[in-house]
């Protein structure tokens, strides 16, 4: 995460269509310099070769990037057949190669197979943590690394669209889960052999293409307005969580860490108004209109685990 002690104090989401040919942390630095915010962070990375969704958190927003990590993806991507790829992408060596190619019938036949619970092997240039280091460093240096298979789900896994030579497909998927290995995968079984070409992520939870904002547009628009008229809300990703308005005593006693306790009647009535039951874990805390804290619920008592300065 980028910190920037001299910056301005900016807070909010971008939904960042990111575009070819750079990376992640060159996006996040272009709207660095843009918005001078001190605190920036984003919800998964994309490689240089993809385009799409990126959410770039700003201030007291990086606070709620797990809950973004943890949202579903979509992704739109193209595969090439006949060639298995170092990378499993167009970018890397080729290290097999075949004069095969799969028929659509054969393509339709095999998705059901990738549908649901999968287990799959990261690829060789991926961001897994071996013994401390990168997969991809290591694979750089031209090690062979040892990456132990894990299980990812696949919500939906349609074929667009066929060539001789290539695959168009759609994936909604979870967490964890690498459009290279399906590719590489897809091209083992059909004894053809196959890599990315072509990667776009459509969404990430609640950030889409439609309310997405290219980085040439954010440059424009930050010409001439503050960061403030564009960001998404802080609160933007906590959707799925109940909100509680805050009294004045209450506000006070959350901004110095204390746990509050919900024992009167009007309490319990105040918590049953606001969709909050024995099963509910986290609370979002509103104050001033504005997001205050996200609050550990355990029985009766609230407690800070998260609070904004906003």
């Amino acid at each position: 995460m980028a910190r920037n002690k001299k910056g301005t104090p900016v807070h909010g989401w971008l939904n960042l269509d990111k575009p070819l040919g750079i990376t992640s942390t060159q996006a996040i630095g272009r709207v660095r310099r843009l918005t001078q915010a001190q605190k920036l962070g984003h919800a998964g990375t994309l490689d240089p070769l993809a385009t799409g969704i990126l959410p770039i958190a700003l201030g007291e927003a990086t606070k709620t990037i797990p809950f973004v990590q943890d949202s579903d993806k979509i992704y739109k991507f193209t595969v090439k057949w006949g060639e298995a790829r170092t990378t499993d992408d167009c970018e890397g060596a080729v290290t097999q190669s075949s004069d095969k190619r799969p028929t659509e019938a054969e393509i339709t036949a095999l998705i059901p197979r990738f549908i649901g619970t999968i287990s799959q092997t990261p690829p060789q240039f991926s961001a897994i943590k071996i013994d401390g280091e990168r997969a991809y460093d290591l694979a750089r240096e031209g090690e062979k690394v040892d990456i132990q298979p894990r299980n990812v789900v696949v919500y939906d896994f349609k074929l667009l669209k066929t060539t001789e030579n290539e695959a168009e497909f759609e994936l909604n998927c979870g967490k964890g889960t690498y459009v290279r290995s399906i590719a590489r995968d897809m091209g083992q079984i059909l004894g053809c052999f196959g890599h990315v070409s072509l990667l776009r992520r459509t969404a990430v939870g609640g950030f889409t293409e439609e309310n997405s904002i290219s980085l040439d547009e954010f440059e424009k628009i930050m010409q001439s307005a503050a960061p403030d008229q564009v960001l998404m809300p802080v609160e933007t990703v906590l959707d799925d969580i109940p909100a509680l308005a805050m009294t004045g005593l209450e506000i006070s006693r959350i901004r110095q860490g204390q746990t509050l306790r919900f024992l009167s009647r009007p309490d319990i009535e105040r918590l049953t108004v606001a969709g909050i039951d024995e099963t509910t874990t986290l609370v979002l805390a509103v104050g001033d209109n504005k997001p205050l804290a996200l609050l550990e619920k355990n029985g009766i008592e609230l407690h800070p685990v998260k609070v904004f300065n906003i």
